[in-house]
């Protein structure tokens, strides 16, 4: 999706990973031998297979995770690579919580630019269809249907842009890395509701 220009790629792998993962690298990669994706790690410790949308990752903290890989300088991707683990099972169900992380991602993007009304009304977007969500059951295909037509559209579109203010932010190794691993601790401790918001109201 995005990624900063100019770093380098990775040729060692950290210390204190899972043994076996291959050396860290930005963007896919065609087969272990030449390095992996943070996403491509945590589908072989997940299943075995190598790919960066595995299966029990949510496609929404996934496409998170390879903007974050993708984007951070080598120092700070290596210091990412534990979280490969965590990120292997990381799905939670609810219907509410891809409108919850990408209003987490809009949050931190207006804490960088405040005056954004763009960013402003994205938040307010993801806040409202959050909170009409929280604790609707799965449902069938309708519901299936419109969830997926929400992330590949107006869902994708918000998270992105909020990722490009933070990758254009002059702290952005930090803020990244900081968002990614606030990201997988709430979907790892996702309770099935919405988890409490931290963004400044809007007004309606």
């Amino acid at each position: 999706m995005i990624a900063l220009p100019g770093r380098r790629a990775s040729v060692e792998s950290p210390a204190g990973v899972p043994a076996g993962l291959p050396a860290p690298g930005r963007f896919a990669h065609l087969h272990p031998d030449d390095g992996a994706c943070l996403m491509e790690a945590a589908g072989l410790l997940a299943t075995g297979r190598f790919t960066d949308s595995p299966e029990g990752t949510h496609p929404a903290l996934a496409a998170l995770a390879r903007v974050v890989n993708d984007s951070v300088g080598d120092d700070a991707r290596h210091a990412l690579w534990p979280l490969a683990a965590d990120l292997a099972d990381a799905r939670p169900a609810g219907r509410d919580y891809p409108p919850l992380l990408v209003g987490t991602v809009v949050d931190a993007a207006r804490r960088v630019r405040p005056a954004s009304r763009r960013l402003a009304r994205n938040g307010c977007a993801c806040r409202r269809r959050a909170e009409r969500l929280a604790g609707a059951p799965a449902g069938g295909r309708a519901a299936r249907s419109a969830d997926l037509l929400w992330w590949r559209g107006p869902g994708r579109r918000c998270l992105e842009q909020a990722l490009r203010v933070l990758c254009a932010a002059p702290e952005a190794d930090r803020l990244l890395c900081l968002l990614l691993r606030q990201a997988v601790t709430e979907a790892r401790t996702y309770p099935g509701g919405p988890a409490p918001s931290r963004e400044v109201h809007c007004n309606r």
